[in-house]
């Protein structure tokens, strides 16, 4: 059984410092975590907080793309999770054809965001995450990796908005 969720926020986690998106159930009480890279925080984050840039970022290219050629996301989902790595598909259609396709969570997420489209997880993810491991991968320790994990631990509460944790 899929579980419609939404972005409840994002956080840091003080053990790994690595971000966290968190996706909370809308019809029942449930939240799931899941770990991600600096640069996809960012860019759930600005689409969070309705930041526009002067140029497209990655996922706003993409959907710019997408309404170019006319294709529309119905949803996203966070379908599996195994060796601690979550997965998902994105569903879309074009020319009255329906195609999914995999992606890493964060992705996904970014996009759904963008295309306002709703984001399911699946029942076996939820019960696979009560039982996660608690050592998410590493963060990216790159100097563009650092750069971005310092931007992000800067940022208060209030510029989240609704979506404070």
């Amino acid at each position: 059984m899929l579980h419609e969720m939404k972005v409840s926020g994002i956080t840091i986690d003080p053990t790994s410092n690595s971000p966290i998106v968190i996706l909370k159930a809308i019809h029942v009480d449930q939240a799931l975590p899941i770990w991600i890279g600096i640069l996809e925080a960012t860019a759930i984050a600005t689409e969070l907080e309705n930041v526009r840039l002067a140029r497209p970022m990655t996922h706003d290219l993409f959907v710019n793309f997408m309404d170019v050629l006319k294709i529309t996301i119905s949803k996203v989902e966070v379908c599996d999770l195994r060796d601690n790595t979550f997965y998902a598909r994105i569903h879309f259609s074009s020319n009255s054809q329906s195609y999914n396709i995999d992606a890493r969570p964060s992705d996904a997420i970014a996009l759904a965001l963008r295309a306002n489209c709703p984001i399911f997880v699946d029942d076996k993810v939820l019960e696979k995450s009560a039982h996660l491991d608690q050592e998410p991968e590493a963060f990216d320790k790159s100097e563009e990796g650092k750069k971005w994990k310092e931007y992000l631990e800067k940022l208060s509460p209030d510029q989240f908005g609704k979506y404070k944790m």
